[in-house]
């Protein structure tokens, strides 16, 4: 991974997004792969909203009380300490991705463990925990199906509900084929003998680990309670068996009251899943004698977010609970994939969280991620939070471009554009020049330019000037000078 050494948020040796796109589009195989799934998504997810009567009322709440609750973040998260602790767990701060990997490796060490199973967790995979326990001496076991096969295929996700989405079920078979410790040789490409294969897999690894990690979906300040959801019971097994479990999560999961769950736990499974409510939802608090792990550690990871929380347009991002609506029903993401996007978070919502966590403007492959959108704004509709996508992304673009050098081909271009518009003659040069070539363009579009203008044309046509300006046209048809 790159980035800055407090957040390595990018992946190493990914390139920007541009060229990334450009690999990716050439993929038909992987274009069919996320057509179908997206589609597939997107129909059940309408389906299951549509039985909602009051929907936007819903999403109105949601965003109420994530900004109610990142207003008041400081509060909140000392009464989720004093909660935790009182129920017998353990808080730990981590300021960054190597503090927060370093507190998981001596916890895990402090157990005995050589190995330990994870629940899936995306904040883990923002700090690249599972590379940093391998360099310590202990394997990491994704135990989430989807993160299995990205896991035992050495790839890396590409939707944030879906890490696998980019595979087929034969592609699946062969990694378990050729990856899975006694997967069968004629294991069939079938959703039920993938499964079976995967289950009798991670049930040696349940009940034989002695520390599982886990992330969260939402902590809730009053109790000290921590919620995971999924759809598949491998989480449970990761959270009720071994004997130390370690949660975690991102600063920003915090509710104040178990009563807000009343909210979220609409929005998010009909947002993600497409389902009334999620087949398995965890929670627990701290630790019980005799029943589940024995120790409990809270790791509250903060990696940028209290930076990207400084900024008033940026920080709804913090909003986000990860369902990846906004990804289904993105037209730049349907096409490209997240791999695409060089981040554990794609997507829409990858293109502004992804930055802020960076916080480097020197990093190319980041700063190139506000500009992976058409600006439709079919994520803020889609969004259950009403994160305004396409106002962050503008904003995390004028940031960019302010980074820029002064003489960047485009601040060059902008500079000329100024002088031209500030002056009426030299505006109505432009007019006539533009005119002119209008009328001796063989075409009636501009496909090429020479360089800068490359840089525009080598992804979209330019319209050609008008062969009239509205002044001559005014002059014409009007009779008169102009104003």
């Amino acid at each position: 991974m790159t980035g800055t050494s407090r957040n390595p948020v990018t992946w190493l040796g990914v390139p920007t997004f541009p060229k990334a796109a450009r690999a990716s589009l050439a993929d038909t195989q992987l274009r069919r792969n996320l057509q179908h799934a997206t589609h597939t998504i997107r129909e059940k997810r309408a389906e299951a909203v549509g039985e909602v009567e009051d929907w936007e009322q819903l999403r109105s709440a949601g965003e109420a009380i994530k900004d109610e609750t990142l207003a008041n973040l400081d509060t909140y998260l000392e009464q989720l300490e004093t909660a935790v602790t009182a129920r017998g767990g353990v808080v730990h701060w981590a300021r960054d991705a190597a503090e927060a990997n370093e507190i998981v490796l001596q916890l895990a060490a402090q157990a005995g463990a050589d190995e330990v199973v994870k629940v899936k967790s995306m904040a883990t995979a923002e700090i690249g925990l599972n590379e940093a326990l391998e360099a310590g001496g202990i394997a990491a076991v994704e135990t989430d199906l989807a993160e299995l096969i990205v896991q035992l295929g050495n790839d890396r996700p590409s939707h944030i509900l879906v890490p696998a989405i980019h595979r087929n079920r034969a592609e699946i078979r062969d990694i378990f084929r050729r990856e899975m410790p006694g997967a069968p040789a004629d294991l069939a490409a079938e959703p039920r003998a993938l499964a079976e294969a995967a289950r009798a897999h991670l049930r040696r690894k349940f009940l034989t680990a002695k520390v599982a990690v886990s992330g969260a979906n939402f902590a809730l300040a009053d109790t000290g309670s921590i919620m995971v959801v999924e759809s598949e019971g491998n989480g449970r097994m990761c959270l009720t068996l071994p004997q130390t479990l370690i949660t975690v999560m991102g600063i920003e999961k915090l509710l104040p009251s178990w009563r807000d769950l009343e909210v979220f736990l609409q929005l998010l499974p009909r947002s993600s899943t497409a389902e009334r409510m999620n087949p398995y939802t965890s929670v627990w608090a701290g630790v019980t004698p005799g029943d589940g792990p024995q120790n409990f550690h809270l790791v509250l990871l903060d990696n940028g977010r209290t930076e990207t929380l400084s900024d008033p347009v940026g920080r709804q991002a913090l909003r986000c609970i990860r369902c990846s609506a906004c990804l289904n029903v993105c037209p730049v993401y349907e096409r490209v994939g997240g791999q695409a996007y060089g981040s554990v978070y794609p997507g829409p919502i990858g293109a502004i969280l992804t930055p802020q966590l960076v916080s480097d403007p020197h990093d190319e492959q980041a700063a190139s991620l506000p500009f992976a959108s058409s600006l439709c704004g079919a994520c803020f509709e889609a969004c259950p939070v009403r994160i305004d996508i396409p106002e962050v992304l503008t904003h995390l673009r004028a940031r960019t471009v302010e980074a820029k050098s002064k003489r960047s081909p485009e601040s060059i271009a902008m500079s000329a554009l100024a002088s031209i518009m500030r002056s009426r003659r030299k505006y109505e040069l432009a007019q006539k020049t533009g005119a002119l070539a209008a009328r001796l363009s063989p075409t009636e579009k501009i496909s090429r330019l020479p360089w800068p203008g490359s840089r525009w044309t080598s992804a979209r046509d330019a319209p050609l000037p008008a062969s009239e300006s509205f002044r001559t046209w005014w002059r014409n048809n009007r009779g008169g000078p102009d104003q």
